[in-house]
């Protein structure tokens, strides 16, 4: 199949695109990411890297790359669900607790702080962006990729 190479090489860009996108709302519209925010950068990092490796000639590398950047679309899919319902009930909490300290004590948050620190709440609010706020967005996307990613891993030869 020709087109197994292009779709990877473009979810791997998609996905690292959209780390820019959050970069942009962080700097330049003081955005600051909450840890939910941060491990959802992480899983599209996964994704993007499990596209790369996946473009490889043999099956055996499309299939770990696939299931790589599965289990990333996955889990970043399950910690955007998570935020939404922490952003629909206004009483749970998700700001300095153990899973800001956690990943904020992970080498990639002293490497690249801007990136990877966590500084924000959870449940703030901000304004939607095309009728989805975005938390909806990155769960949109995650979909995107779980389905593309499964496609690829599940319909044969690599081109």
């Amino acid at each position: 199949m020709k087109t197994t190479k292009p779709v990877l090489l473009l979810t791997a860009a998609t996905s690292l695109s959209l780390i820019g996108v959050a970069l942009y709302f962080q700097l330049a519209d003081r955005m600051l990411p909450c840890p939910l925010c941060v491990i959802q950068r992480y899983a599209f990092i996964v994704i993007a890297i499990g596209s790369l490796i996946a473009i490889g000639k043999s099956s055996l590398k499309r299939k770990i790359g696939c299931g790589i950047g599965l289990y990333g679309a996955l889990s970043g899919a399950g910690v955007a669900l998570h935020q939404l319902y922490v952003i629909a009930h206004p009483d749970i909490k998700c700001g300095i607790d153990p899973v800001q300290t956690a990943v904020n004590s992970l080498p990639f948050a002293d490497w690249l702080p801007d990136v990877f620190m966590a500084e924000g709440l959870c449940g703030t609010y901000y304004d939607p962006i095309l009728g989805l706020s975005i938390p909806q967005w990155a769960l949109t996307w995650f979909i995107i990729y779980t389905v593309t990613l499964s496609v690829v891993l599940f319909k044969g030869k690599s081109a």
